[in-house]
């Protein structure tokens, strides 16, 4: 019985990240959900009481798996600057992957306190990633460093999802540009 519930749950974060990617918070409804997999509206409130409660289900989920690709592919680096590009260039990778898609569609605001809390702390433990790399570069304000760097990477991003003129291999690589050399490229 356990295991069932628990595949029953992975189908429901599995249909909220496609709704998410495909449409949007607006997409994200319960109907939608059950739908999607098969349940009945009334099972889906079995297990999550809002759509907030799912998107933090989701963030709880998704974001540590993320991190630890960013973690993986800056320890694979030989160089603080290795580390710095492989915490852009990781974490542009993701852009295309379906549920950076589904966090990346939901709006702050609709979350409640807690949802929005668990998401600023897992981007904190991304930005805490680059801090020591930034260090060992000399700066004198790396975690300021640090969450600017971040800065450009949202920009970066938010230029890929919006299907900009320029390849996303272009934007990753001018966004590494800008973390490793500022303006002055």
């Amino acid at each position: 019985m356990a295991e069932h519930r628990t595949m029953q749950r992975r189908a429901l974060l599995d249909a909220a990240r496609s709704l998410l990617s495909e449409g949007g918070t607006d997409a994200l409804t319960f109907p939608a959900l059950a739908e999607r997999t098969g349940l009945a509206r009334s099972s889906v409130y079995e297990y999550f009481r809002s759509r907030a409660a799912v998107v933090e289900e989701l963030c709880a989920v998704d974001f540590p798996v993320w991190a630890a690709e960013v973690e993986a592919a800056m320890e694979a680096a030989d160089s603080a600057e290795g580390r710095i590009e492989a915490y852009v260039r990781s974490q542009l990778a993701l852009v295309g992957d379906r549920r950076h898609r589904a966090v990346a569609a939901i709006s702050a605001g609709e979350l409640d306190p807690g949802a929005r809390e668990k998401i600023r702390a897992a981007h904190g433990g991304l930005v805490a990633m680059v801090v020591a790399a930034l260090s060992d570069l000399g700066h004198d304000e790396p975690r300021l460093t640090a969450m600017l760097l971040q800065g450009v990477v949202d920009a970066a991003v938010r230029r890929i999802e919006l299907g900009a003129a320029e390849d996303p291999e272009r934007i990753t690589r001018a966004a590494i540009a800008m973390a490793l050399h500022g303006v002055t490229g």
